[in-house]
C-alpha cells in the first residue's frame, strides 16, 4: 500500500448523543481513534469529505493519515455506523496504526480474465460465493484487493482460496478448509429452455393420446351399430 490519503479532522471536547447530533446538524460526523495503548482521540470530520472517502472501494482495508491541527495519526477504518433509513454515515471508528501489529480485514476479490474465460464464452455464469475474504494481515501489508484468475476456467469449475496468491505474511482467517470463492455455473437460460421443451413435448403427447382415444371410441361405436 503506497498511497496514503489524508483526512482532516478536529478534536471535539464533548461526547454523547446530544453533542453528536449537534455536530451532524453542522455538517460534521463524529469519530474516534482508539488502540495503541493510548487515550482515544474524539474527532469531528466534515461529512462531505468523509463520505467521499467512504464510498471508495476498499475503504476498510486502506490506511489513512488523520490530520488534527497539523499532527498526523495513521489509522485504519474499523467501523462506520449508518442511519437505518438514509444510510448516511453517523459515526466512524478508526484503529490506530501500530507498527508490527496484525489485524483482520475484509478484502475484496477481483476476478481477472472474464473476457477470455472459456466457461463464460460458452454461456456459463460466474457464481460469486465470496465477494470479500477475511484476511489476517500485518498492518503494513494490507492488500487493496486480491485477484483470482479465471482465464482457463470452464463450466463446472470451482475456484478456491488456494488459487489466490497472497502477499507475504497475509493469511486467510479460515484455515481448516480450502474454501470456495466462486464457481462457473451452467447457463441458466439453457436449463430453462430444456424444461420448457420437456413440458411442450409432454403436452403434445397427452394431446395425441386424447385424439387416439376419441378415434378408438368412434370406431367401437360404429362396430356396435354394424353388429346390431
Amino acid at each position: 500500500m503506497t498511497n496514503i490519503d489524508t483526512i482532516n479532522a478536529e478534536l471535539r471536547e464533548q461526547s454523547g448523543k446530544g453533542a453528536s447530533r449537534g455536530l451532524r446538524r453542522s455538517g460534521l460526523i463524529p469519530g474516534v481513534i482508539y488502540g495503541g495503548d493510548v487515550k482515544p482521540n474524539h474527532l469531528a470530520i466534515e461529512l462531505r469529505v468523509f463520505d467521499k472517502e467512504y464510498k471508495q472501494p476498499g475503504f476498510f482495508s486502506r490506511l489513512y493519515d488523520v490530520d488534527i491541527a497539523g499532527e498526523k495519526i495513521r489509522v485504519l477504518p474499523r467501523e462506520v455506523q449508518l442511519d437505518p433509513v438514509t444510510d448516511q454515515p453517523l459515526h466512524v471508528d478508526f484503529i490506530r496504526y501500530v507498527k508490527g501489529a496484525t489485524i483482520t480485514v475484509d478484502v475484496a476479490v477481483n476476478f481477472i480474465g472474464e473476457d477470455v474465460c472459456p466457461g463464460l464464452k460458452r454461456g456459463g455464469v460466474l457464481n460469486v460465493v465470496r465477494r470479500e475474504v477475511e484476511l489476517l494481515c500485518p498492518v503494513e501489508s494490507i492488500p487493496d484487493m486480491i485477484e483470482l484468475d479465471i482465464t482457463e476456467c470452464d463450466i463446472g469449475d470451482s475456484l478456491h482460496i488456494s488459487q489466490v496468491k497472497l502477499p507475504n505474511g497475509v493469511t486467510p482467517t479460515i484455515t481448516d478448509r480450502d474454501f470456495t470463492i466462486a464457481t462457473i455455473a451452467a447457463p441458466t437460460v439453457m436449463a430453462e429452455e430444456e424444461t420448457e421443451t420437456e413440458a411442450t413435448e409432454d403436452g403434445e403427447t397427452t394431446s395425441e393420446t386424447t385424439e387416439d382415444s376419441a378415434a378408438k371410441t368412434d370406431d367401437d361405436s360404429k362396430s356396435d351399430e354394424s353388429s346390431s
